[in-house]
């Protein structure tokens, strides 16, 4: 088998996620580009080039998470939606800035201004912002099965904590359920009678 096949069986779920995270952040560029040129434009409603731009991201986002969470992550835990939005846009919001510096420096700093130099530093500092909202997201927004429960007041895993994978251990012959979904009444006086029969 060779060296390259074996690495895709290695990291096929990787590569498929990588495939319509690109996907959905092709599209969404897209409209980020499309947008912001319109907002940006002297033909178009001619707005400052940070403004154009944080209008258009801020659309483009909105329509990121809905593909991302029910499409390229829709494997993943699902921790609330209200959660995952808020974490979300957070993180975009730190993408938005890395963007932001990039046409910021471009325009004001090096004052090169026009369509072209417009374009070139929203396309290498979305390419930027776009390595950094793979990473976070799969760290803090679509969290694996087995992340640990997430604590309701900060919105972050609580510590030490852990959900038992799929197929967890019997104890005194009960399967017990996952943290986070308590068992009925019935199970309770079951385990406790198992518990002290041993």
């Amino acid at each position: 088998m060779s060296l390259v096949a074996n690495l895709y069986r290695r990291f096929a779920y990787l590569v498929h996620e990588l495939m319509k995270f690109g996907s959905v952040g092709a599209i969404a560029f897209a409209i980020t580009i499309g947008l912001s040129n319109v907002l940006h434009s002297d033909s178009g409603l001619g707005m400052g080039p940070l403004s154009s731009n944080a209008i258009a991201t801020v659309i483009a986002t909105t329509f990121a998470y809905v593909a991302n969470r029910f499409w390229t992550f829709r494997h993943r835990d699902r921790t609330g939606l209200g959660r995952e939005y808020v974490l979300f846009f957070a993180l975009n919001g730190v993408g938005l800035v890395i963007t932001q510096l990039f046409i910021g420096f471009t325009h004001y700093v090096l004052e090169l201004t026009g369509a072209i130099p417009y374009n070139a530093a929203l396309i290498i500092g979305t390419g930027v912002a776009t390595l950094f909202r793979f990473w976070s997201y799969k760290k803090w927004v679509f969290l694996p099965i087995t992340s640990p429960q997430v604590d309701p007041a900060s919105g972050l895993p609580e510590a030490g904590e852990e959900i038992p994978a799929p197929g967890h251990q019997p104890v005194n012959g009960h399967t017990l359920q996952p943290l986070g979904h308590p068992i009925d009444a019935r199970q309770a006086e079951d385990l406790a009678e198992s518990t002290q029969s041993h």
